[in-house]
């Protein structure tokens, strides 16, 4: 693949500085095209290349910039070429927001804040993390990384995923099915999803699986289908959960009508726990179009199937 041009088209966000970092990258038979139809490489945010994607006649290769591609995935039908996402980029992110959070719950800091503002010295007994158990739903990249900091608390991850298998050198504790989900959420302090939108992973924290929680934290940093809006608010109010801290949602932006706003047991925020940084999609990019020049597989290539 190394005897002609590739042609690159630039389709995200800001496409002025992955250009930047692009031309530093200065890699060889690689150049900018403003033309749709010429392109055989896309650089792109998913929900945009998905509204254009008939713009692109002859693209051999989509990198997202992003580690969801869901909504990209079901406009490839007809798509003969490869399409790879951005991996092992989120792990540090997600996991200062999970334990972030965490820290913040379990030792009062927004109760001391509330304390200062009325001058008023009150301590509150406070539980350590030492010994808790968290379950993660997905041993990816991000779960596993998640497990490893986690495991820097002394707390206990425990895997979740569709094989109850733990991978090489797995960070976990222990490793469930996700039929056996139920069993593993008997033993949560802290429940965290990092799943991909699937149809299996579709409501699947809905209020029976939930129901097997008792008083745990929530995190949803996966996708936000996930969760069953109306099973994680009755899971709320019968305790089983104790606090959701939700960044992805079924519809976003969240409706400013929506119920999820106003509840005191949840904080919202706006898709912003891990984000693609240019500069490591770029070094993502950069290896994967060298492999590729060199005759070898792309890395992170998604399964259209499967849909991650």
């Amino acid at each position: 693949m190394n005897n002609f041009t590739h042609k690159v088209y630039l389709l995200t966000e800001d496409d002025g500085r992955y250009q930047q970092l692009l031309e530093q990258a200065a890699l060889p038979e690689l150049e900018f095209t403003i033309s749709r139809s010429e392109a055989t490489i896309l650089l792109a945010s998913p929900p945009l290349a998905a509204k254009h994607l008939d713009d692109f006649p002859n693209l051999e290769w989509i990198q997202s910039i992003y580690a969801g591609v869901d909504a990209l995935v079901g406009k490839l039908d007809d798509f003969s070429g490869e399409l790879t996402n951005v991996k092992g980029i989120f792990g540090q992110q997600i996991a200062e927001y999970v334990l972030g959070y965490t820290i913040g719950h379990y030792r009062h800091f927004n109760h001391y804040r509330q304390l200062q503002t009325q001058n008023q010295w009150q301590p509150k007994p406070y539980l350590s993390l030492a010994k808790k158990k968290m379950v993660i739903l997905g041993t990816g990249s991000i779960g596993a990384y998640l497990a490893g900091v986690a495991k820097g608390f002394a707390i206990e991850p425990i895997g979740v995923n569709r094989s109850g298998i733990p991978g090489k050198q797995s960070p976990f504790d222990a490793t469930y099915h996700i039929q056996e989900l139920a069993t593993a959420l008997k033993q949560a302090d802290i429940v965290v999803n990092t799943l991909p939108n699937t149809p299996e992973t579709e409501n699947i924290l809905n209020a029976d699986s939930l129901g097997h929680c008792s008083g745990a934290l929530l995190f949803n940093v996966g996708r936000g289908s996930a969760v069953d809006e109306d099973g994680l608010l009755a899971a709320l109010n019968n305790g089983s959960i104790s606090h959701a801290y939700l960044d992805v949602f079924k519809q976003e932006p969240l409706n400013k009508e929506h119920p999820f706003w106003q509840h005191e047991a949840i904080t919202i925020t706006p898709h912003i726990a891990a984000l693609s940084f240019p500069e490591q999609v770029i070094d993502i990019f950069t290896e994967n179009y060298q492999r590729r020049r060199d005759g070898f597989g792309l890395m992170n290539v998604v399964d259209l199937n499967k849909g991650y």
